[in-house]
């Protein structure tokens, strides 16, 4: 059952500033083991690889990378479309959405004259990307789509995916989407030493410039390691979806939209904010009837029971005010002027705005990637797109005329700051 607290309750704020900073992950508990597989991965390359394969995933792969013609991507495509025609045209469909959508965020850079100077930025993608796909409890080639067609639109030239292949049928869907999605390698690994492999390079592995995808703990906390070593997307949390609703709202789509993220993991957290206790009642009831008949009951019901609440609020502007401390990764607005609200509410990853929208859709074919922050970093953060895998570089070009008439001026600065060797490299082109 879905906890219910409200705004005149003393548990209220407490409640509230517990979700603020729900973000806030203890890795240390693990950091030991995740360094130690880092530095033998730093040190031993495809051997210390393969050791922790063997040890964690009580496999050895065989070849540990596999080229775009050894995974052969078009024929897993083939296969599934034999097997499961819907899914194959589901794919594809994400694909092109996904694809167009994010065409639309490439960034040509820029450059303009300013008297005697030229100024601008240059963009250009970074060589290599490395997209993480978790293999665990479920598989999600929506999420290789996700993420490895943004790197593509930017101009990524290598693409590698990492990923423990199942070696079955299981594995066709998965590289489908990495066919799809423009993959030229997948590394068949997971877990920490995954992490290393593309952050460091070994002799399989070319190192890579970017590292994106959720994971678990333990992956989560090598991409924090290696950060600085490669750019990260960030340090992935569980799911989470805060519903906002009011009177207008349809307690079944509510409670159907919480259990569409509580599903996803024990860990999830499926939240409502609401203005009319009524609703929150009815909401509560329909989570439990729709539990009934949910094939992952068991992982559903637990996230509702440990971190599922409904927030009652006072009042209009209040349902703003809440969902912006929460800062969720996923907002849906069941609200009367759903457009008005969207207005309001800064800190999201994505926002569903109207009762129309549920978030599978941006989980699946809008086109915007559903790799998102989440644990409230969507106050600083953004998701995942074609920017995150570009390196900028300021162009600055003066002539000499320009540089006399800036000459004091940068001196000053200069001097000011006690750095006499920066005035001294300009007088030296300006002073005769």
């Amino acid at each position: 059952m879905i906890r219910v607290v409200r705004w005149d309750e003393p548990s209220f704020e407490a409640t509230l500033r517990a979700l603020e900073t729900r973000g806030e992950v203890d890795l240390s508990s693990v950091e030991p083991a995740v360094r130690a597989i880092l530095d033998d991965v730093r040190a031993r390359g495809d051997v210390a690889v393969l050791d922790a394969c063997e040890r964690f995933e009580h496999r050895r792969p065989s070849p540990l990378v596999r080229s775009a013609r050894e995974i052969d991507g078009a024929a897993a495509l083939a296969r599934l479309g034999r097997r499961n025609p819907e899914a194959r045209a589901a794919l594809e469909l994400a694909a092109s959405r996904i694809d167009a959508f994010h065409r639309r965020q490439v960034d040509a850079g820029f450059r303009f004259d300013d008297g005697g100077a030229t100024l601008g930025t240059r963009v250009r993608p970074v060589r290599r990307a490395g997209v993480y796909a978790p293999g665990g409890k479920a598989r999600y080639p929506s999420s290789v789509l996700m993420a490895a067609i943004p790197a593509r639109v930017a101009g990524v030239r290598d693409v590698i995916v990492a990923t423990p292949l199942a070696g079955d049928e299981a594995d066709d869907a998965l590289l489908a989407a990495a066919h799809l999605s423009g993959v030229g390698r997948v590394l068949d690994a997971g877990g920490a030493q995954a992490i290393g492999a593309l952050a460091y390079g070994t002799e399989s592995v070319a190192r890579v410039d970017v590292v994106v995808g959720p994971g678990n703990l333990y992956v989560a906390c090598a991409k924090r390691l290696v950060s600085g070593h490669v750019r990260i997307d960030g340090i992935a949390g569980p799911s989470e979806i805060l519903v906002v609703a009011d009177a207008t709202a349809d307690a079944r789509l509510v409670a159907a939209d919480l259990l569409s993220q509580a599903e996803h993991d024990e860990a999830a957290y499926p939240l409502l904010v609401t203005d009319d206790a009524s609703l929150a009642a009815n909401a509560a009831r329909e989570i439990d009837a729709q539990l009934a008949t949910l094939p992952r009951k068991s992982i559903a019901a637990r996230a509702v029971d440990e971190q599922g609440v409904a927030l009652v609020v006072r009042d209009r502007a209040a349902l703003a005010e809440v969902a912006n401390r929460i800062a969720a990764e996923h907002v849906a607005l069941h609200v009367r002027d759903a457009d008005e609200m969207f207005d309001r509410v800064h800190a999201a990853g994505a926002v569903f705005v109207g009762a129309s929208t549920p978030e599978a859709v941006g989980d699946y074919v809008a086109g915007p990637s559903h790799v998102l922050p989440t644990g409230g970093a969507v106050r600083f953060g953004a998701p995942l797109g074609v920017y995150d895998f570009v390196a900028r570089t300021s162009i600055v070009r003066y002539d000499a005329a320009t540089l006399r008439a800036q000459a004091d001026a940068i001196c000053a600065l200069a001097r000011l700051e006690g750095l006499e060797g920066h005035a001294r490299a300009v007088e030296a082109r300006t002073k005769r």
